[in-house]
C-alpha cells in the first residue's frame, strides 16, 4: 500500500511553529515509507479565508523544504462534492434543520446550569430543533430563517454502533461519536462544516494516513461515523503530541503564537527549523506535550 498523507491548514492566519510541527510529522510519515503527501487548503469559511495567507502558507512549507505531491486542492473549489455528501445524508433521514443561533445555544447552557464548552469546541446543542413541529419549521422556512443542518446523532450512532478506527499513537478505538452531540453538517454562515469536508475530502484523496494534532482526537469518533454513512474509507490516523510554550500554552493564532516569519531570523534556512523539530531541539522554550 502506497502511504498518502496530507497537511490541510486554513488561510486564516500565517503558519505557526505548531502548524510546522503537524506538516513536518505528516511529511515525514509519507516520505520515510516512500509515499506521498498532499497539501490541501480549506479555505471555504468566506469571512475569515485570505488570499495572501494562501501564498503565506506555500511560502512557508517551501522555506521549510516540505514539497508536496501534486496539485494544490482547494475546499472552495469542492463544494458541490460536500453538497452530494449532504444530500445523500438526507436521503438516509438522520439530518435536520437547526435554527438555533449560537448565542441561543449558550443561553441553554446557562440556564441549565451545565459546563463551559472547551475553547475548541462548538457548544453543546440543546437538540431543540430535532424535536420541532414540522408545522413550525415550515413557517420558519416561509419566513426566510437562516438555519443549520445537523446530524440527528441519537439516530446515527445507534445505527451505526461498534464502528473501529485505530490510532497509531493510541492505539484501537471503538468510535464514540454520541459524546459529540449534534454536530454541525452544513453551516448557516460558510457550506459544509469541518466535519462533513474533511471527511469527503480525505476519501476523494486517497489519504491512508491522517497525522494531525490530538486537538482533534475527538473529532474522529465523528469522522468515522461519517464514513460508514457515507461508505468511504476509513484512514489510519496519528493524533501527535502539540506544541505548548513555557507557561503550557498551546500555540494557537488567537492566542498570538509566533508565526514562522518570525522565526525566519534566527533561522535563515528553515529546513535547520525543520530538522530541529525533528530532533526534538524546539526554540524558544517550547515543548511537546
Amino acid at each position: 500500500m502506497t502511504i498518502i498523507s496530507r497537511f490541510a491548514p486554513s488561510p486564516t492566519g500565517r503558519l505557526h511553529l505548531g502548524h510546522a510541527w503537524s506538516a513536518v510529522l505528516a511529511y515525514d510519515r509519507a516520505r520515510d515509507a516512500g509515499g506521498q503527501f498532499l497539501l490541501r487548503i480549506e479555505d471555504i469559511d468566506g469571512t475569515r479565508a485570505r488570499p495572501e495567507h494562501v501564498a503565506s502558507i506555500l511560502s512557508d512549507l517551501e522555506w521549510l523544504g516540505l514539497t508536496w505531491d501534486g496539485p494544490v486542492v482547494f475546499q472552495s473549489a469542492r463544494v458541490p462534492l460536500y453538497a452530494e455528501a449532504l444530500e445523500r445524508l438526507k436521503a438516509i433521514g438522520h439530518v435536520y434543520r437547526c435554527f438555533c443561533t449560537r448565542a441561543g445555544i449558550e443561553a441553554h447552557i446557562a440556564a441549565a446550569g451545565l459546563a463551559p464548552h472547551a475553547e475548541d469546541r462548538a457548544p453543546p446543542h440543546p437538540e431543540t430543533c430535532r424535536h420541532r413541529d414540522p408545522g413550525e419549521i415550515g413557517e420558519l422556512i416561509a419566513r426566510g430563517e437562516p438555519f443549520a443542518w445537523r446530524l440527528d446523532m441519537a439516530a446515527a450512532a445507534a445505527a451505526h454502533a461498534g464502528l473501529a478506527w485505530r490510532d497509531e499513537i493510541a492505539g484501537p478505538q471503538i468510535a464514540r461519536p454520541e459524546l459529540a452531540g449534534d454536530v454541525v453538517l452544513w453551516r448557516k454562515d460558510a457550506p459544509a462544516s469541518y466535519h462533513l469536508a474533511v471527511t469527503v475530502d480525505d476519501a476523494a484523496q486517497g489519504v491512508t494516513h491522517v497525522v494531525r494534532g490530538r486537538d482533534l482526537f475527538d473529532a474522529t469518533h465523528v469522522h468515522r461515523l461519517l464514513q460508514a454513512m457515507l461508505d468511504l474509507p476509513t484512514p489510519i490516523y496519528r493524533h501527535h503530541a502539540l506544541l505548548v510554550d513555557a507557561n503550557g500554552e498551546r500555540l494557537a493564532k488567537r492566542h498570538g503564537a509566533p508565526t514562522l516569519a518570525d522565526l525566519r531570523a534566527d533561522y535563515p534556512d528553515g529546513r535547520a527549523l525543520a530538522d530541529a523539530l525533528r530532533s526534538g531541539s524546539l526554540p524558544n522554550g517550547y515543548r511537546s506535550a
